[in-house]
């Protein structure tokens, strides 16, 4: 089964008493979504020389990534997601499969599955085989999503406790990696096709909160690839 997504996404780096200052203008205005709070879990691919990430943060007008997401830990036969991220001139769009874990794994070693949806499925392909893709880079953070009462398409995330490793890519382990980013801080980001409701830009304008480029796997790759150096340290 296929899903698409289509929307801006605008990233905040934002310190604990913001976070809080904002959850609490929101509780009249926004209600969690299907997933709540979660643990998202994600592996990368890339090609050997990691050249979609060092094109991506390199902030080009079209950028793709390739990866492999749950939400929350997975067995082998929990659905998960094989998607396409696309941004294209400040507009994000997300093709994906969903799909057993056993079978995404059958597919990222070589073996031929089949889909519902042939045409994703032909993109993904695509991608696999004209980059030579393969897991590069694990992902996992801590996540609340919300959803607006008025307009369910303009959604608010928090990520936090953000680790990654560059070793042993099974989704199965969403607890093991290296912190690339400080405990108390959050990304927030505001996902939508439309305008920020009012409240939120009063909210961010009163608090000095300014929108940022921040790519978790671009963070990841940089501290664990090229650096190997300790947390980055965000002045808020």
């Amino acid at each position: 089964m296929a899903e698409f997504f289509r929307r801006v996404e605008k990233k905040y780096i934002i310190n604990k008493e913001q976070f809080e200052i904002i959850q609490d203008r929101m509780q009249d205005k926004m209600i969690e979504d299907s997933y709540g709070k979660s643990k998202i879990c994600n592996v990368y691919f890339d090609t050997p020389n990691y050249d979609l990430i060092s094109h991506s943060i390199q902030k080009p007008v079209y950028k793709d990534k390739i990866r492999l997401r749950s939400y929350n830990e997975p067995t082998e036969k929990d659905s998960v997601f094989l998607e396409i991220k696309r941004k294209y001139d400040g507009v994000v769009s997300k093709r994906r499969i969903k799909l057993p874990l056993n079978e995404a794994y059958k597919y990222i070693s070589g073996e031929k599955i089949e889909t519902k949806d042939v045409q994703v499925q032909n993109e993904i392909d695509y991608y696999f085989k004209y980059f030579n893709l393969h897991p590069t880079m694990f992902l996992s953070y801590d996540r609340i999503a919300y959803y607006d009462k008025n307009d369910s398409k303009f959604r608010i995330t928090f990520d936090t406790n953000i680790i990654a490793r560059n070793y042993d890519l099974a989704l199965e382990k969403c607890d093991e990696g290296k912190p690339i980013f400080e405990e108390d801080k959050y990304i927030m980001e505001l996902k939508t096709l439309g305008a920020i409701p009012l409240w939120l830009v009063d909210s961010l304008t009163e608090e000095n909160i300014f929108p940022c480029g921040f790519s978790k796997y671009g963070e990841a790759y940089t501290q664990i690839v090229l650096n190997a150096n300790c947390v980055k340290k965000y002045v808020i």
